[in-house]
């Protein structure tokens, strides 16, 4: 297991880099960009883009996984198609090939006449990522990959890497949209559970180097399994007044339910990854989102590190639902292994009826105490 967290570690590494790279390269990032259509569009936004880099990290970090670790082949999910529109206005599958040479001939299907670029990315693909990290060296937690599958954002806030901003001002700590908000995303969770287990969240555009001007990146990681958690971040202090950070999209009834619970002030931001984030950190109490307007793939990753320090994502619509039928016990948290009935494409890990993000149950608590008062939800 302690394997198996280093190379989810690696493999987001890996993945980041290749999302730099592709934002470096502004010609080619101009060139491949297609539009989702059919049940792969997320419905939330009237343009939802897939980008080379979105697949290709997907693909990579199949690849990779499932090499070190056979057992976890199959069980391996990401939000993309591997099709991507090749230069004569087909499709090619898009995947990592047994040699660099190959990928290269591959990635050129889809690049043309881009030599260069496609042998910057397959040299990032077949590129060995060596970790230093001491601390997570010694997590071995004890559960076998045989017990878990996985779940990849490869760019979560496609959108906002999409537009690159890099001049959005934080707002106590949290920033409202920009480049900082896309994030890569890899989960694992108990295949007989769905309960989250392992979360490893990277940062690729955490900030400029001041002398190269590169972006540099930064990583998180946490472990939930049994009585063991262990986490590369300690949890933070919960503020005196909470904190609530929602997307610009959220409703009136909602926003006027939590916005006397935080003194009248609401933060906003872009990305479900990275409003989660923003709770793991302790620049927010909770993420709150009504709708069922997240993913599986958004969700697993930032889970997982929310237990390890403590807290959850529960499930809004059946934790209210206890609540006004006065059940006791825990409100039901999402879990991973459950494709929605009746739905096709991405709607089949939809988490329907919204959720809640949180680190402290006082918060928990007073989020839920507000919103049930919402009608309708």
């Amino acid at each position: 297991m302690g394997g198996l967290l280093q190379a989810l570690v690696g493999v987001s590494e890996k993945a980041a880099e290749l999302a730099r790279l592709c934002r470096r390269e502004e010609p080619l990032f101009q060139l491949l960009v297609a539009e989702k259509t059919g049940p792969d569009r997320n419905r939330r936004f009237l343009q939802d883009f897939k980008t080379l880099a979105d697949v290709l990290i997907q693909e990579v970090i199949k690849h990779d996984l499932g090499k070190e670790f056979p057992e976890l082949q199959g069980h391996i999910h990401g939000e993309e198609s591997n099709e991507f529109r090749d230069v004569q206005g087909g499709t090619v599958a898009v995947r990592v090939c047994a040699t660099r040479e190959d990928t290269v001939a591959l990635l050129l299907s889809v690049l043309g006449p881009e030599q260069a670029a496609a042998e910057l990315l397959a040299d990032a693909v077949h590129r060995d990522v060596v970790l230093g990290d001491v601390t997570l060296a010694g997590a071995k937690p004890g559960v076998s990959p045989r017990d878990l599958a996985v779940w990849i954002d490869p760019i979560d806030s496609t959108n906002e890497y999409i537009g690159g901003r890099e001049d959005v001002p934080p707002v106590d700590g949290i920033a409202p949209a920009g480049l900082c908000s896309a994030l890569v995303l890899v989960g694992a969770f108990d295949r007989l559970s769905g309960r989250p287990v392992l979360g490893v969240i990277n940062e690729p555009f955490f900030r400029r180097d001041p002398q190269t001007r590169r972006w540099q990146g930064r990583y998180h990681w946490g472990v939930a399994h049994g009585d063991t958690r262990l986490c590369s971040l300690s949890p933070p202090d919960p503020h005196p007044v909470p904190r609530v950070v929602l997307s610009r999209a959220e409703g009136a009834a909602v926003r006027g339910a939590l916005g006397p619970l935080c003194g009248g002030r609401l933060h906003f931001a872009a990305g479900a990854g990275y409003k989660m984030l923003c709770v793991i950190l302790g620049l927010a109490d909770a993420y709150v989102l009504s709708e069922g307007t997240t993913f599986a793939w958004d969700a697993c990753a930032p889970h997982a590190i929310l237990r390890a320090l403590g807290g959850g994502v529960v499930a809004l619509e059946g934790a209210l639902r206890a609540r006004r039928e006065g059940r006791a016990g825990d409100p039901p948290e999402l879990v991973y292994n459950r494709p929605a009935e009746g739905a096709g494409g991405a709607e089949r890990w939809a988490n329907r009826g919204g959720l809640v993000a949180y680190l402290h149950p006082q918060h928990l608590e007073a989020v839920l105490g507000a919103l049930a008062t919402v009608p309708g939800l």
